[in-house]
């Protein structure tokens, strides 16, 4: 700070001030932007913004008729301008004008501002909450819960199109949450994940091209009616999630770009200054003001308005220099390597400072390469966050089911390889928004064949995703198998249910989150090999797998896949205990839709198979996955681990696993 400001500066301003330039005010909000406060008995708004190389600001507004001489802000720090105005009324208008070095005047949003006009216009606004928060008991229950050993299901959702009213216009946040939330509560989610509502100019971007940072975008009401919508999932016992974007923003004339009329948020060096494939400009991570900026954001929406979690987008844009860009066209670290040392610092530190304050938040990377430790604690050298895409697993996964089933057999490692790392982190399987848009084609369409064994196939694929380890994500529409690809400028394509087999993949659907939420050996253990064994991963040649999940109890349940559209009569896969087996759920149901060959219960017998003294013959029906259970529950332990043999080749297999885990990350 210059010492010829700070002898100036009141002493309230000293420290706030101090932290902000080391980037490591993480509440940079109550600084910032428009303030209500009172001097000698008089009510005024008090503006700050931060524009280092400005030559002169004024606020200007509805209130002033826009006149840049009305309000001249006094620069009280570096970079730090103020003014005081008498008491404004709320939802007034107004902006920053901006006197550049070049004798220009931009007119310009206020990067911290609450409230934003409606596209198409620009002006932040004054608002003042008055919203008084009923979720207590959903803060206190989320406090006292360990998400690692939580079922998470989450349904991801873009507002404007999930559903329309009446009038065919999208709902305001509060007529949303009053009709999802039945919806939600019958399929079973967990939690709902909304595509960025952050301010955003262009609806295009899906809300991915942020101006506004701590403002909900008005589109679908007032700061107070999204408190209220957020309210309305905790009062149902619903988590919220939100995307969030610090990789980039747009080049729009309002917001962030080139702020006082030189690169104030963005690099100043044109290699890492810009997204040419997405016209954005990159933060500077390395400037402190700029990491107090998004920290304070990050902290805001958890803090102000009770989000359970940020999903941080294009995670792998920061870390990497050469991202998106071409030899020549990126400037190596001081090491000489590609990664981005200021981004990954301000990762950890976001991290560090989000969970001080908030210690039952997610914190998700949409990180799509293979980082290391990206969910390990920044002490351990990781970045801090507790869960992490797993892209992988989905782009495995997607390109197996898309095959023609006779191809399988030759892509066995697709459906196999994703379990030897999967506890390398705190995973979440996604099926996300990105996978139904841009000629990708939606999920049903991805899978080959008539259109009997699509509707099979996409039925195995989620009874198996559901097995995997690691929390869930889908798309909206995915759980009723819509036929086109998602489109945001119109609603989810609801007519659908009315066709005998999209009824059915909806009633699959919401019977299997069901079954996902009650039994805790699909999720009580998604993060350690105590919940995970294999039975069988070899038997590429048939295209059928099979695997056992625990609980902490030692209850557990055996999955059986079989991916290709071949009946298996008498499939046999050895079993942990003597005794009988219940079928608890199958893809192939006939409430489904499907052939129901598989038998209610099996029985074992004495014969010897895959390390286990015991076996079961099972009836797979093609296309098929299904969950089974040893009954009663048997009261002595593993016979898998027992074994000498058995525990020995467990051994050998963890040890692969870490290795080629290693490898993959060099």
């Amino acid at each position: 700070m210059n010492k010829n400001y700070s002898s100036k500066l009141p002493e309230t301003y000293k420290f706030p001030l101090y932290l902000f330039y080391q980037g490591k005010n993480c509440e940079a909000y109550k600084f910032f932007g428009v303030h209500e406060v009172e001097k000698d008995n008089k009510k005024y708004h008090c503006f700050r913004v931060w524009a280092p190389n400005a030559v002169s600001i004024s606020v200007v507004g509805d209130f002033n008729d826009w006149n840049k001489s009305s309000a001249p802000m006094k620069q009280i720090s570096d970079g730090v301008w103020e003014c005081f105005l008498p008491a404004l009324e709320q939802f007034s208008s107004y902006k920053y004008c901006i006197e550049t070095k070049k004798g220009e005047f931009l007119l310009k949003s206020d990067p911290y501002a609450n409230h934003f006009e409606t596209r198409p216009g620009t002006a932040s606004k004054i608002f003042k909450s008055s919203y008084e928060w009923s979720d207590k008991n959903w803060m206190k229950e989320k406090s006292e819960k360990v998400i690692y050993k939580s079922p998470v299901n989450i349904y991801e959702v873009h507002l404007g199109s999930w559903k329309l009213n009446e009038e065919g216009k999208h709902f305001g946040y509060i007529d949303f949450a009053r009709n999802i939330i039945p919806y939600m509560q019958k399929m079973s989610y967990t939690h709902i994940e909304l595509m960025p509502l952050t301010e955003f100019p262009f609806d295009g971007s899906w809300g991915y091209q942020v101006t506004g940072y701590f403002a909900p975008t008005s589109r679908f009401g007032t700061p107070d009616d999204f408190k209220r919508m957020i309210d309305m999932f905790h009062e149902a016992g619903i988590g919220v999630i939100l995307d969030w974007v610090p990789a980039h923003f747009p080049k729009d004339a309002s917001g962030l770009y080139e702020f006082d009329g030189t690169c104030c948020y963005e690099y100043t060096d044109e290699r890492k200054r810009e997204h040419k494939s997405w016209g954005t400009r990159v933060f500077d991570y390395g400037r402190g003001e700029v990491c107090s900026f998004l920290i304070s954001s990050a902290n805001y929406w958890i803090s102000e308005y009770h989000l359970d979690g940020i999903r941080v987008d294009a995670v792998a844009s920061m870390l990497y220099l050469d991202y998106d860009r071409r030899d020549g066209e990126w400037c190596p670290n001081i090491y000489g390597g590609k990664e981005n040392l200021e981004a990954i610092e301000f990762l950890k530190h976001l991290n560090e400072a989000v969970f001080q304050k908030n210690p039952d938040v997610l914190m998700i990377a949409e990180e799509s390469t293979a980082w290391p430790l990206v969910t390990k604690p920044t002490d351990m050298g990781g970045l801090g966050f507790n869960f992490k895409w797993n892209m992988g697993w989905m782009n495995d996964m997607l390109q197996y089911m898309s095959l023609d089933p006779i191809y399988r057999a030759f892509n066995h490692d697709k459906l196999t390889f994703s379990f030897f790392y999967c506890f390398s982190e705190n995973y979440i399987l996604p099926i996300s928004h990105d996978e139904v848009v841009h000629g990708k084609c939606s999920m049903l369409e991805k899978m080959p064949g008539s259109y009997e064994q699509k509707c099979s196939s996409y039925k195995a694929f989620l009874t198996y995703m559901m097995a995997h380890p690691g929390k869930k994500l889908l798309f909206m529409g995915q759980e009723f198998a819509q036929t086109c690809e998602w489109n945001y400028e119109s609603q989810l394509d609801w007519g659908a249910l009315e066709d005998e087999g999209h009824k059915n993949i909806h009633l699959f659907s919401e019977k299997l989150n069901k079954f996902y939420l009650e039994n805790a050996p699909l999720w009580q253990n998604d993060d350690s090999w105590s919940g995970f064994s294999w039975i069988s991963n070899d038997d590429y040649q048939q295209s059928v797998i099979a695997f056992r999940r625990f609980d902490d109890n030692g209850d557990e349940i055996i999955v059986v896949c079989n991916f290709v559209p071949v009946e298996r009569l008498d499939y046999k896969i050895g079993v942990p205990y003597e005794g009988e087996y219940k079928l608890l759920f199958n893809s192939d149901a006939a409430e489904f839709g499907g052939s129901s060959i598989t038998a209610k219960t099996m029985k074992s017998k004495a014969y010897m198979m895959h390390g286990f003294d015991d076996s079961i013959s099972i009836d797979l029906a093609p296309l098929s996955v299904i969950y089974l259970k040893p009954v009663p529950k048997p009261k002595k332990k593993n016979t898998a681990v027992e074994k000498s043999d058995n525990k020995k080749t467990n051994k050998v297999k963890a040890v692969g696993i870490d290795s080629k885990v290693d490898k993959n990350k060099k």
